[in-house]
């Protein structure tokens, strides 16, 4: 048996029957990790010592491995948000997620790769080095939380924890061929995530099946004092309802997201995921989502004015890299220059450009009134089916190098992920077949406000009809 290959919930039943020790499986993940990482890249820091420590302090029956995306901070342990900018910052607290999760007695392998500071798809904006995808190492992971959906694929880690701006955690789920929730904004809190676009960013979890998605999120939700954004309501039992199947759902169609430009392949393996959930019992009827065609502007408008106002912080004062100078100024200069890199700085000045004065109204402001109206459309579907379903990228995963020339090009790669975040609704994405190359195809389906258990009923019902996520990368 390859330990490093369980779930979750088949690691916590082996464990409890005494079957394989906490440490065998501990051993079995982060020899994976020495093994393969070297083709991946996907983390950026390794805690093996600070592993097998925390792992003597837990019970016989827990200790599951998981992997932290590098924009969540953990006390003691280096946070860089793969940026040249953080590459020598140790948080000297915890994030909300994080003590969770030890709370709940899992064991951190480290902490993956991700696009410097969550900005980019494909992982490969990394202050550090690139990560590659495990079913084709010249391609994508995507991203931003890369490092995360590959070392969850590889087998580098049980589970993974990701965040999701604009996609970051459905787009490399897709294209690594797992599971990969993003919650609804304030399910969650954002305590200890640093910050990319404060009204657009959401932790969640990234797993190998349905079951541990659910799992994950029983750890993860609920109110934090700490998170004036985090929504005081009850958190239900998420695996309570799994296997209760689709009978009854009504399942919404989006004109909008079957459009010229999706790989035919992907086009296929969606529409065939539709018909398979509908002979299970779901009614599926078309629907309209009509500003769908303004998100992604909309999108990089708001998102990049909140990283600029977000990123002023990074100044070489308190902590992070500081390249000294003349004077202030010089020194300020000197250490952005050096600690961002080209798609950082990039956000940065389009960002502080629709907020400067006079653009303010024409870019930022009007940006937002779109967004009221993105979201009221979703609040206008809702009101006649369950779920909505949709690809969740336009293309199985792309070569490394293919668009980084081209940012317009790589920032449409997130067209059908980026209006979720901007409503603030839950959305996962799920294996749902793959192309002739062998290259994974995701599926999404997007959920009311704090309605996660029916996306991931969903989910469970489709997956168990076939076989796509027991498929495994061959390397």
């Amino acid at each position: 048996m390859e330990l490093f290959r369980l779930t979750i919930a088949e690691a916590l039943r082996l464990l409890l029957n005494k079957e394989i020790s906490n440490q065998e499986l501990l051993k079995a993940v982060f020899d994976r990790i020495k093994n393969i990482d070297s083709k991946i890249n996907a983390y950026v820091t390794i805690t093996e010592e600070e592993a097998f420590n925390r792992l003597n302090k837990v019970s016989k029956t827990s200790g599951i491995p998981i992997a932290i995306k590098d924009n969540l901070c953990t006390k003691g342990i280096k946070t860089t948000c793969s940026s040249k900018i953080l590459g020598n910052f140790i948080p000297p607290y915890e994030s909300t997620v994080t003590q969770k999760l030890i709370n709940s007695e899992y064991i951190f392998t480290g902490k993956t790769n991700l696009d410097e500071f969550a900005m980019g798809s494909s992982t490969e904006n990394s202050g550090f080095f690139p990560t590659k995808n495990p079913w084709d190492t010249s391609r994508v992971p995507g991203g931003s939380s890369g490092g995360s959906a590959a070392a969850v694929a590889s087998g580098m880690c049980i589970a993974a924890l990701g965040s999701d701006t604009g996609g970051s955690i459905r787009q490399p789920a897709a294209f690594c061929g797992v599971v990969g929730l993003k919650p609804t904004y304030g399910r969650v809190s954002r305590f200890g995530l640093i910050a990319f676009a404060s009204s657009l960013d959401q932790i969640g979890p990234i797993t190998k099946n349905v079951e541990d998605c659910a799992i994950l999120m029983n750890i993860l939700s609920g109110h934090d004092i700490n998170d004036s954004t985090c929504a005081n309501i009850d958190v239900p039992d998420y695996t309570a309802n799994l296997k209760n199947g689709v009978k009854g759902l009504t399942i919404g169609i989006p004109k909008e997201y079957f459009i010229e430009g999706i790989d035919k392949e992907t086009l296929d393996a969606v529409k065939k995921a539709i018909n398979i959930l509908s002979e299970m019992g779901a009614e599926v009827i078309p629907i309209s989502l009509p500003h769908t065609e303004y998100s992604i502007a909309v999108y990089y408008i708001l998102a990049t004015s909140e990283a600029s106002s977000n990123l002023a912080r990074f100044d070489g004062v308190k902590y992070g890299l500081r390249i000294d100078g003349k004077n202030l100024l010089d020194m300020y200069l000197n250490t952005k220059a050096a600690g961002f890199g080209k798609e950082v700085k990039r956000r940065i000045l389009l960002g502080t450009y629709s907020l400067s004065s006079g653009y303010y109204d024409a870019y930022y402001k009007k940006a937002q009134a779109v967004r009221t109206l993105i979201r009221k459309d979703f609040a206008d579907a809702f009101k006649k089916v369950d779920v909505i379903i949709t690809p969740t990228t336009p293309t199985p995963a792309f070569k490394i190098g293919e668009k980084v020339a081209d940012p317009l090009k790589m920032y449409l790669n997130d067209i059908f992920t980026t209006p979720v975040n901007l409503a603030g609704i839950p959305a996962i994405s799920i294996p749902c077949g793959f192309s002739k190359e062998g290259l994974p195809i995701g599926l999404q389906i997007i959920g009311r406000d704090f309605d996660e258990e029916t996306l991931l009923r969903t989910s469970y019902t489709f997956e168990h009809a076939t076989e796509h996520h027991k498929r495994i990368p061959s390397i």
